[in-house]
């Protein structure tokens, strides 16, 4: 249901949001009159909270008579109230410099951002490993090791080398090894790694009983190369510092919520919604679809490596957090990010890290 309020409704609403996002307190009538500017009655300002209330913009908790912003009061607050606050100058400096293309390897620039993220939001910093369909196999070779197992030298993108052992349960002659190659580059090179192993992983064993048994025996020795890069990970940061939240503090909400950040899977999910999206987008609360994280948000921007979206960073913190502040973080990071990673992804980005 959209919803207009009229400009005296629509100031208090902002004004009672932003002073429970100092201090996390109800805000009551008095407090608000101040803030006002211009004279209103108690009756009146008692009036405009109690349309709030029926509209589901702010709520009473049992033990104050002050009003707290619900969901939806903090999703009309965002989408219509909102000024996001310029990064300061001290900021900028601070992001630009740590994410400088060439300073650091791929890998290590994800630690700094998620660490980045946490310092300067004092929530969680997390940022996801870039998809592996922005990385593409240009050729693959296989030697002959010891005890059934074969090493695979992968070629992506324009220059990165890639080693994987393989256990493959019996040994190859180097003749068959290069057959096997011969095919998996005629057939394969230029394909993104992502859809390649999916493919692979769906279809090498039907391959093995329609076709000669070389094809079947590449198919499988590119599945178990490729092994592992379905899975898409992510960096955190600053998983404790959401301690410091009163309203996160039940030990067992905290177990819930420190559960999904270790398992990984569902904020995978998430982010999956987010590759499409442009610009910053925010989940308040339920809006994520996890109940775990029904009284967090959750701000990300995809950031791109040479034009491409790769991937999705972001801030997660309590629904009662500076918005005007964490926005632009989170924009500005990705811009940066994005330009950072753009001069080419090297190896060491196939699992995640979680730190402090």
């Amino acid at each position: 249901m959209s919803v207009n309020l009229d400009p005296r409704a629509a100031e208090l609403l902002k004004l009672l949001i932003e002073r429970h996002l100092q201090d996390g307190l109800p805000v009551g009538s008095r407090t608000l009159a101040r803030a006002f500017g211009v004279e209103l009655s108690p009756a009146t300002i008692r009036n405009v909270m109690a349309d709030l209330e029926d509209l589901g913009f702010v709520a009473s908790p049992h033990t104050s008579a002050g009003r707290v912003p619900t969901q939806a009061g903090y999703r009309y607050f965002v989408d219509t109230l909102l000024a996001p606050e310029p990064l300061s100058a001290v900021e900028q400096s601070r992001i630009a410099e740590e994410l400088l293309p060439g300073n650091k390897s791929p890998a290590d620039m994800l630690q700094t951002v998620s660490g980045l993220l946490s310092r300067l939001s004092s929530m969680a910093g997390v940022v996801t490993v870039p998809r592996r369909n922005v990385t593409v196999l240009r050729r693959i070779e296989f030697l002959n090791l010891s005890g059934g197992r074969v090493l695979a030298i992968l070629v992506v993108n324009q220059r990165d080398v890639q080693n994987r052992v393989l256990d493959m349960g019996r040994d190859y002659t180097p003749q068959e090894l290069e057959r096997c190659a011969n095919i998996i580059n005629e057939t394969f090179a230029g394909r993104d790694l992502y859809t390649l192993r999916r493919s692979l992983a769906e279809d090498f064993q039907e391959t093995q009983k329609r076709v000669q048994q070389v094809l079947g025996e590449a198919a499988m020795l590119a599945e178990a190369a490729l092994r592992g890069d379905e899975a898409e990970d992510y960096v955190l940061a600053g998983g404790t510092n959401l301690l410091a939240f009163q309203e996160l503090a039940d030990i067992n909400r905290l177990r819930r919520l420190f559960d999904v950040l270790d398992q990984k899977r569902d904020l995978l999910e998430l982010f999956d919604q987010c590759l499409n999206s442009t610009g910053v987008q925010i989940f308040i609360g339920g809006e994520s679809g996890y109940q775990v994280l029904d009284g967090c948000s959750l701000v990300t921007a995809p950031y791109t490596i040479d034009g491409q979206v790769a991937g999705v960073l972001g801030v997660i913190g309590p629904t009662r957090m500076a918005y005007q502040r964490i926005i632009p973080l989170v924009s500005e990071t990705a811009r940066l990010l994005g330009t950072g990673l753009g001069t080419g992804m090297g190896p060491g980005l196939g699992s995640g890290r979680v730190q402090g």
